[in-house]
């Protein structure tokens, strides 16, 4: 593997061949789609909820959401492992799209959750779907280029996504947010199915391993439980959340490579790596606004802003990667987690009220351009190091792995809240969860440095 980092010309013609325009559009146009769907139910959760009267089960549409597309994912990857990703490319929109339907026009809470698991489900198809479909079209060193494209995808969505969906839902309702995605989605499906006519017939390997689909369920399941303590920390809720956390525990044996937890050097430290990275990472973009809030008296539209800074960044660092289509993937690795742990290191300072709170958009600038540098690498060293028969496995556990990281980290957020702190006053709690944030992003730099010799 080389380490040059010099520029090459054929990182501008990668996207736009002629063999990979209609990919590339129709990949970038799903992926956009799904970015703006997220971020624009966030924005308007509060008002649907409250038409629905749904106060109550505020936190069950993103909680119907995570469950199937935890399972999904499982199930993608198994069928693509043994037919190719033609069927998860079809299925995938048509369940998303069905979603946007149900939900945008739901005239109650069961209705709305409905339309939000054929969403979860669709999306999760999707996720492992597209990387096999990148792992087919694009070679080795094309992917660089598509990864940071797919970062770009998002940026705008993140950027504008909640302002457009504040001002759809109060001009013509929170309704829309939903239905007026539909047209664009038609569109995708459209090039997806040329896409999908013009693949090379799926030839499977050997028997790969499988991931267990009530293994899948239970991991969701877990994820959910942790996910909802989080969110309502209370003694019954440590409860289910420590039980939640015992099946994830059993889970995630079937559900990840040998050797993950301990990141043995190959596939597994990949796998590893994007757990710590995403996990780490998460606990910041949860607890920054409130700490911008409460400890240093942001507004609520001002506390949000560093997470725009973070996109930003992100997208600015995918993009200098995908220049460099001969870089050392393990290297970006490694700096990518240098990065993070140097936004997190600010993080921790920025919880303290003696500490200027603009130093939080230095810290979420170099740690997005960290993610956006490290999370591409991560991809291309897993098709690396993945057999054909076992891509489909391998993706879904690096997914489930980013899940899992972010769900424990969100969680001890919120133990350390009740234990610590208070959402009035959150300083001790957060200044904790950056530290160990922090150390979980090293644990990374050093996990990074070992790789199989070739």
């Amino acid at each position: 593997m080389t380490d040059t980092i010099a520029a090459t010309p054929r990182s501008r013609g990668v996207l736009w061949t002629p063999e990979h325009r209609v990919t590339t559009t129709g990949l970038l146009l799903i992926v956009t789609l799904v970015a703006f769907e997220s971020m624009g139910v966030a924005t308007a959760m509060p008002t649907m909820v409250a038409e629905l009267q749904g106060q109550d089960l505020y936190s069950w549409p993103f909680t119907a959401f995570l469950v199937p597309s935890v399972v999904a994912t499982v199930v993608s990857g198994r069928i693509s492992d043994r037919r190719g990703p033609a069927f998860a490319l079809l299925v995938g929109p048509a369940l998303f799209l069905a979603g946007l339907v149900v939900a945008g026009t739901a005239t109650g809470m069961a209705t709305l959750l409905l339309g939000r698991v054929l969403q979860g489900f669709g999306t999760g198809l999707l996720l492992v779907a597209f990387s096999i479909l990148i792992a087919v079209t694009y070679t080795d060193r094309e992917r660089p280029v598509i990864y940071a494209a797919n970062a770009a995808a998002w940026v705008l969505p993140a950027v504008i996504g909640p302002f457009v969906a504040g001002v759809i839902t109060v001009s013509v309702g929170w309704r829309w947010v939903f239905l007026g995605l539909i047209p664009l989605v038609f569109v995708g499906v459209a090039l997806l199915v040329v896409v999908v006519r013009k693949l090379p017939a799926h030839v499977p390997g050997e028997q790969g391993r499988r991931a267990s689909v009530l293994a899948a369920v239970a991991a969701a399941l877990g994820i959910a439980a942790l996910t909802w303590a989080a969110q309502h920390p209370s003694v019954p809720a440590a409860v289910y959340g420590v039980g939640g956390l015992l099946a994830l525990g059993l889970a995630l044996r079937n559900l990840l490579p040998a050797g993950t937890l301990s990141a043995r050097p190959g596939l597994p430290t990949v796998v590893a790596s994007r757990a710590l990275i995403s996990g780490a990472f998460a606990g910041m973009e949860a607890y920054l606004p409130l700490t911008m809030s409460a400890v240093h008296g942001y507004s609520p539209a001002l506390a949000g802003l560093p997470l725009t800074i973070t996109a930003l960044g992100w997208s600015t660092g995918s993009a200098v990667q995908g220049r460099f289509l001969d870089w050392s993937r393990e290297v970006s690795l490694r700096l990518g987690f240098v990065l993070v742990a140097t936004g997190l290191v600010i993080f921790a300072f920025v919880s303290q009220p003696w500490f200027p709170g603009w130093a939080a958009f230095a810290g979420c600038a170099i740690g997005g351009a960290g993610m956006g540098i490290a999370m591409p690498a991560i991809s291309v060293l897993l098709l690396r190091f993945s057999s054909e028969s076992e891509r489909g496995f391998n993706t879904s556990a690096m997914q489930l792995g980013d899940w899992v990281g972010s769900a424990l980290t969100v969680g001890l957020g919120g133990v350390l809240l009740v234990a610590l702190a208070s959402a009035e006053a959150p300083a001790p709690a957060v200044t904790v969860l950056a530290v160990l944030m922090v150390a979980v992003a090293t644990v990374g730099v050093f996990v990074t440095r070992r790789w199989p010799v070739e």
